[in-house]
């Protein structure tokens, strides 16, 4: 090749010319302006999250009338739905009430290509009489919070066999109506001034009240959306603002959390203003020693006469730090631009940079960011200023070699995540989501898949930062519903106003390589008909940004289907290893699919194929029950790795849900196929909701690491494949067995060596090699004996790596430990504690139970704690919290502004306090 890339989908095959159109050669990206508040020059972008009054209805029958619109009553709710069901259609309303509908669909008109199709907002003014939208009212009973906030994250779980809000979304009070209510004060100098309410994102059905008007509003919980404050606005005084927020239940199949659980934002601008995520940056001709920087910028004009502006970037180097170096690398020549009055002009510009620093993944490549400054000009002074970071890098998807960046084939190890963050609930917290890609990272993974919606814009800012590739996703579902109130009720209205904005949101993050618009969709069902829907949201996605490939996640399409043949890439749920497959599954009426990789490819030999959820394995972290499966692989029932009582799964690792796989069938089916480009396991974390295969319990057993961020031994089983020139090796179970005396234990070894030999008490059980598409060693009929288990692995001969599981007397002693000591004042910053146990002679306790209550001195706060534990129902917030399996987890938040040393104890009775010392600067 001449250059890094010559063309997205790779050297080997030709495309049919009409795709060449679509999908230019090279790819940048880049990161809308910065997170932080800014306030200098003429935009400032203010963050507004502290000083909310919040108030939740104590039922949803007690809620207000200004609701969004009707919806289907809840008939025949089935709460432990399989997960691959097949999705059904839409009911019929008939319903005579109307809703708010009408002035909320007028907020869409900005992300609506034909302006026909524009929203006309009514004249009247609902809810301007209702008490809370009102600036005289009384809101001081209401709780006080700060953002982000996720209403229902402290619980109390509802326990028993009929909860209002079943295990499917964590058995946690998420569905209801809720006010958030906050004073603006907006100065006489920003009279003139165009003033916008940027939300991150809200959960639910979110409209916005100013000074007793309706604004507007936007449904979908996991977009970013803005609403114009301008008409409303009182300049020189105090503003009230209400937000309305309705959560309905069977809304989803997972945790979504309530409330405004993003960040919000005020950003102010003169009248002619950079527009709305209103850059937009790709590449050409990339090699280390020279990149094309192609830019576009739309300009708003909100004057009443037409404006003249001249447009002026330059490119900035960042350090490691973000910070943008003195020296500029490159700037465009001057961009001129007429834009009429009330309307908006794009211009575009291209400069070519000199020896390009690229954004590639870790280890082999680094992930170099610029920052591009555009100021615009109107009559001789700058009235407005837009940085964006972007990254340079080529990407190509080969049908044969997978995905290729900057030259170098970078093979998928990814991870599905939801977007909860454990006892932190669904708020968004950047050094929370910050651990999680840590630990991933620490494990080998390198990719990214948002299951099943866009993510908080934080957590691409971290994969840009830390070289992670991402798959950013939309729709869990479109015309046919999963749960009966799930997106499927507004995707007639919102589909393209939620697909441009989500695009044009994070089309400038280098992280993201691929649009995936819809996940296991209810249209792979309904042939041609289906096939037009997915055309539709693909169009719009490459109108969108024609830089990426899309790509949808299909778990029953066949390469025949109408809908197969839609999306740029082939993304397949679990259909390339073959789905139930066991003879037990033999005259079910579930899914059952033979292994469908080659089918795939050989129907579509021009596009690359990979997995876009594997496994599904099932585990609870240190519980390992008996017989152990002779199986690779195999599904969970009662004796056979589960158990119904207990609702624990086996931490052999061998079990995964009825239409999954264990992780090493997974890792066989993808060696037999090197074109796939790669894997997305679902889960890199356990996440709160959808707790299969027992819906009496609180969150997921599909996690490599489980929900308090405690890594399973599945971790260590994928660390071995995906990080093979890392020493290491894994022993389970652990050696604690009182009672198990001369009974079978088998002992399992993850390692990245080749052979391994295994010891008891100094005597050896053996040296065994690993065999041909296996990935752990097994010493199934060692006998428990109290004592010493280790395990020596050799690679290439020579002795690789060692470790041990010894059996421990009665817990003694408690040891507590923080990710890090020294934190940050900002009031969002977060150290996470990991207290276990040890007998009086040190050594490890891995099954203690005892009760741990912790505390905390000095200026910080403990926000929540957790073992772990899916069954384990004591409030999050809780200072008590029992061990699962000799592990506990607290989360300490330093306070706003307020540096010192902060003291976190935790105490067990009959034990001494542990304590250790904190900064905060």
């Amino acid at each position: 090749m001449n250059s890094l890339a010559s063309s997205i989908f790779g050297p080997t095959r030709s495309l049919p010319f009409s795709l060449m159109l679509l999908l230019p050669l090279f790819v940048v990206s880049c990161q809308p302006e910065s997170r932080g508040s800014t306030s200098d020059g003429p935009r400032q972008r203010i963050l507004i999250n502290d000083g909310w009054s919040y108030y939740k209805y104590g039922s949803p029958d007690e809620a207000d009338s200004l609701f969004y619109d009707v919806r289907p009553p809840l008939e025949g709710v089935v709460e432990a739905r399989v997960a691959d069901a097949k999705p059904t259609e839409a009911l019929e309303l008939t319903e005579a009430r109307k809703g708010l509908k009408p002035w909320i669909m007028p907020t869409a008109n900005g992300f609506i290509r034909d302006t026909s199709k524009h929203y006309v907002r009514p004249e009247e003014n609902p809810g301007a009489d209702f008490p809370f939208v009102q600036s005289n009212f009384d809101d001081s009973e209401w709780e006080k919070v700060n953002l982000p906030h996720d209403w229902a994250i402290e619980g109390p779980f509802q326990t028993g066999s009929d909860p209002e809000v079943g295990g499917g979304m964590g058995r946690l009070p998420v569905n209801g109506v809720g006010w958030y209510r906050r004073k603006l004060d907006i100065p006489l100098s920003d009279e003139g001034k165009r003033i916008y309410l940027d939300v991150d994102g809200a959960m639910s059905y979110a409209m916005v009240w100013l000074n007793g008007s309706l604004v507007g509003g936007w449904p979908y919980g996991y977009n970013s959306w803005r609403l114009d404050l301008t008409p409303y606005i009182k300049v020189g005084t105090e503003n009230q603002l209400a937000i309305r927020v309705d959560n309905p239940n069977h809304s989803a199949r997972w945790y979504p959390g309530g409330g405004l659980y993003r960040d919000v934002w005020i950003t102010k601008t003169q009248p002619v203003h950079v527009a709305q995520w209103g850059t937009f940056i790709t590449t050409r001709n990339v090699s280390h020693q020279s990149a094309v920087v192609d830019l576009s910028v739309t300009v708003n004009n909100h004057l009443e006469h037409t404006a003249e502006v001249t447009l002026m970037t330059t490119i900035f180097a960042l350090d490691n730090l973000g910070n943008a170096e003195s020296k500029p690398a490159v700037a465009f020549s001057e961009m001129m631009a007429v834009v009429p009055s009330g309307q908006k002009t794009t211009v575009s510009g291209s400069v070519e940079i000199q020896n390009p620093h690229l954004w590639g993944p870790p280890p082999t490549q680094k992930p170099h960011l610029y920052m591009a400054e555009t100021a615009v000009m109107m009559n001789g002074k700058v009235v407005d200023r837009y940085a964006t970071r972007f990254g340079i890098r080529a990407v190509e998807f080969s049908p044969d070699e997978g995905v290729i960046i900057n030259g170098e084939r970078v093979y998928l190890k990814g991870v599905n995540q939801h977007h909860d963050l454990g006892a932190l609930g669904a708020a968004f917290n950047l050094r929370a989501a910050e651990r999680q890609l840590e630990i991933l990272r620490e494990m080998g993974c390198n990719a990214i898949r948002m299951a099943h919606n866009p993510p908080a814009p934080g957590l691409l800012e971290l994969t840009d930062r830390m070289g992670f590739l991402v798959i950013d996703e939309i729709f869990d579902s479109w015309e046919r519903k999963k749960t009966p109130h799930d997106f499927h009720l507004i995707f007639p209205d919102w589909w393209e106003a939620d697909t441009r904005a989500f695009v044009r949101r994070d089309r400038n993050s280098p992280s993201v390589i691929m649009w995936s618009f819809g996940n296991e969709v209810g249209e792979q069902y309904t042939g041609d008909e289906g096939a037009e829907v997915a055309r539709k949201v693909h169009q719009v996605v490459r109108e969108e940004d024609p830089s990426r490939p899309t790509t949808i996640a299909m778990n029953f399409a066949k390469p025949d289907f109408p809908i197969a043949a839609i999306p740029d890439v082939i993304g397949l749920n679990y259909q390339g290893e073959g789905i139930r497959q066991e003879p037990e599954f033999e005259g079910t009426d579930r899914i059952r699919t033979a292994p469908q990789y080659e089918p795939f490819h050989e129907r579509f030999p021009e596009k690359l194929i990979y997995s876009s959820e594997t496994a599904s394995a099932l585990s609870s972290r240190g519980v390992y029950l008996f017989p152990v499966s002779e199986a690779v692989s195999a599904p969970v029932r009662d004796g056979r790795g589960g158990d119904s009582q207990l609702k624990h799964v086996s931490s052999y690792e061998l079990h995964a849900v009825d239409f999954g796989s264990s992780p090493e069938k997974v890792f066989g089916s993808l060696e037999r196929h090197p074109f796939v480009g790669g894997e997305f396991v679902w889960t890199g974390w356990d996440y709160l909701g959808e707790p299969t295969p027992y819906y009496e319990a609180r969150s997921s057993y599909s996690g490599i690491i489980d929900l308090a961020g405690f890594k399973k031994d599945r971790f260590y089983l994928y660390q071995s494949h995906w990080r093979p020139d890392l020493p290491m090796v894994h022993i389970l179970p652990h050696w604690n067995w009182k009672g198990r005396e001369g009974l079978v234990t088998p002992v399992h070894v993850f390692t990245s060596g080749d052979e391994a030999e295994l010891f008891l008490n100094g005597n050896s059980l053996g040296r065994k090699k690993k065999e041909p598409f296996r990935y752990r060693l097994r010493w199934d009929d060692v006998k428990y004996e109290p004592g010493i288990l280790k395990v020596v692995a050799y690679k290439e001969g020579q002795i690789w790596a060692e470790a041990e599981k010894r059996t421990s007397g009665k817990a003694a002693r408690i040891q507590i430990s923080a990710d890090r000591a020294e934190l940050k004042s900002s009031g969002t910053d977060l150290s996470f504690i990991t207290v276990t146990f040890s007998d009086q002679d040190g050594i490890p306790v891995p099954n203690a139970s005892d009760l741990i209550e912790f505390s905390v001195e000095g200026p910080a706060e403990l926000v929540a704690t957790d073992n772990g534990d899916p069954t384990d129902m004591t409030a999050f917030h809780s200072a008590s919290r029992k061990a699962f399996n000799g592990m506990v987890l607290a989360i300490v938040r330093p306070k706003a502004g307020m540096p010192g040393k902060i003291v976190v104890s935790a105490k067990v009775k009959g034990m001494e306090v542990a304590s250790l010392v904190l900064y905060c600067e």
